[in-house]
């Protein structure tokens, strides 16, 4: 496997490709990210595990607000998926900074989710970038709730407002395979939602470059090796369904473990010399 580039000391004279190049992999890649990521995990075990902890109090909430609303509770699960990258933001900001050899501590994290605000006017595409991304998949989770429940409510042969009512007559009916129909459903429209945004927030943190950038760059590194990233989704959706169906509990270790090691995807995939760092953007301003 060949070294991680690093961004050069001084500006760059060569001309800045419309994306950034895509970098060699070998198959099994996502199986040395996972162990990068719990290596991060273990390094700050306490500011990586809040993170986690706040997403198993936001899985419990949710399912106690919505336990017998089946789809309330499906919107927010959804929600909860697909807004995962975002919010583990401050994630990747940890691992690159033990990346750099620089410290890790509370600040760091206040610092990574406020300095887009003190840009918002001068550089419309700074850290405001992240907010208009997470947007995009929360209203993507918008669209996969209505279609599901359209779908179910259009398919099901009773109406659907438990969960009780959904694992009654959707997963366990044997007439209809209205189940594997819905899975199937929802991995078409998770497919590209993956493409879209498998390094694009890590990407959006660490340098200057914009929504559609960041997402073309996503897409390239899914087009140029599909076969190690349908592995790197399967892990993260294995992980992640564990993590849930441990009663939330498991997601204090798995969202760390996963966010860190998205980082360590990101850099080990896209080549990013000839692109400009916001943190030294920041720091000379």
């Amino acid at each position: 496997m060949s070294p991680r580039p690093t961004p050069p000391s001084g500006p760059s004279q060569a001309v800045r490709p419309l994306l950034p190049p895509v970098l060699p992999v070998e198959p099994d890649q996502p199986l040395r990210w996972l162990v990068l990521g719990f290596r991060d995990l273990t390094r700050n075990p306490w500011l990586s595990m809040a993170h986690g902890l706040a997403m198993s109090l936001a899985g419990l909430l949710f399912t106690w607000l919505a336990y017998d609303r089946f789809w309330l509770l499906v919107g927010l699960m959804s929600a909860f998926m697909v807004l995962a990258p975002v919010l583990a933001t401050s994630l990747y900001a940890m691992s690159r900074a033990i990346e750099r050899g620089e410290q890790v501590n509370v600040k760091l994290l206040v610092s990574t989710w406020t300095r887009w605000n003190l840009r918002l006017q001068t550089q419309p595409d700074s850290y405001w970038a992240l907010i208009r991304f997470g947007l995009l998949l929360g209203l993507a989770a918008l669209g996969w709730v209505l279609t599901s429940s359209a779908f179910i409510e259009l398919m099901a042969p009773v109406p659907i407002h438990t969960p009780m009512d959904f694992l009654r007559h959707v997963v366990a009916s044997q007439e209809h395979r209205l189940f594997e129909l819905w899975l199937a459903l929802g991995g078409l429209m998770a497919t590209p939602l993956f493409a879209s945004s498998v390094v694009s927030m890590p990407l959006l943190l660490d340098r200057r470059v914009s929504v559609l950038e960041a997402v073309l760059t996503s897409w390239k590194t899914v087009l140029t090796y599909p076969g190690t990233m349908a592995l790197w989704a399967f892990l993260l959706m294995a992980f992640s369904l564990l993590g849930i169906f441990s009663l939330f509990l498991g997601l204090i270790l798995v969202v760390p473990m996963l966010g860190h090691a998205s980082w360590h995807a990101y850099r080990d995939l896209v080549d990013v010399r000839g692109l400009p760092t916001r943190l030294e953007e920041e720091e000379n301003t």
